[in-house]
């Protein structure tokens, strides 16, 4: 019985570690943003790409009231993962230190200062009582010194740079496809290409409508990308094709049947 008391004590703490090193609070965070409908970034020659998964859950839903894509300031984004409402208070964290950067200082806050900021605040809610980790993580990309950047913050507080990644459900899949294709000369039309096509590798039953996408480049900022251009992304990632090949094999298949 003591023994169940100690492991309750260790799963309910925020701030505690287990005997073997875990804080369980930060992987049941983990697990919530893995929960989470996925969301891409891809790091190209030109800029970032944010591609996300925003399929409303009801055909009653207003497709528009789901935010998945953001825009910090006009040289940075963020794609969000997990529970929106967590996201939510970190995207306005974000924003606010960025206004406050230009305020203060008379420049654009580093993409990588501000993403150490927002997950120096993450990692504060996992050592002091009275509160829970963030379910939520978030891709955080911009504009360096004229650079493209990319980074990932999750749960636990810990910032990594990547070339390109996802958050939220399907990772394994989903990153296995990136590493495989990235390519260090990606323009940012293949960067969208990519994207989709590494959401497609997880779950390919979606239309263009169900996806956000967003570009951040040196000259153009943060810009959402239309609908009409994820769908030219949608075909020339050959999802279009097999669909069509799909829908072809299921006519000739009913046709036999009738027969």
């Amino acid at each position: 019985m003591m023994g169940n008391n100690d492991q309750q004590a260790y799963d309910r703490g925020t701030s505690l570690f287990s005997p073997d090193g875990r804080i369980y609070q930060v992987e049941y965070a983990r697990e919530a943003v893995s929960r989470g409908a996925p969301s891409v970034g891809v790091r190209t020659t030109d800029g970032v790409v944010f591609v996300a998964m925003s399929r409303p859950s009801s055909s009653l839903m207003e497709a528009e009231s789901i935010e998945k894509l953001h825009k910090l300031d006009d040289h940075v984004g963020t794609a969000s993962a997990g529970h929106v409402a967590d996201a939510r208070q970190l995207i306005d964290l974000a924003r606010r230190q960025s206004q406050g950067n230009r305020l203060r200082y008379g420049e654009p806050v580093g993409v990588e200062t501000l993403t150490k900021f927002v997950t120096d605040h993450i990692q504060e809610n996992t050592q002091r009582g009275g509160t829970r980790p963030y379910g939520a993580a978030l891709l955080i990309g911009g504009i360096d010194d004229g650079e493209p950047r990319l980074f990932a913050a999750d749960p636990s507080g810990t910032p990594n740079e990547w070339k390109a990644t996802v958050i939220g459900g399907g990772r394994q899949d989903i990153q296995g496809h990136l590493e495989d294709e990235w390519r260090d000369d990606l323009s940012l039309a293949e960067g969208i290409e990519l994207a989709v096509a590494a959401l497609a590798a997880h779950d390919d039953e979606f239309e263009p409508a169900d996806l956000a996408v967003a570009t951040v480049t040196e000259a153009d900022g943060f810009r959402t990308v239309p609908v009409e251009e994820v769908e030219t992304a949608f075909e020339a990632a050959g999802l279009d094709a097999d669909d069509e090949a799909d829908a072809d094999d299921e006519a000739d298949g009913d046709a036999g049947a009738d027969e």
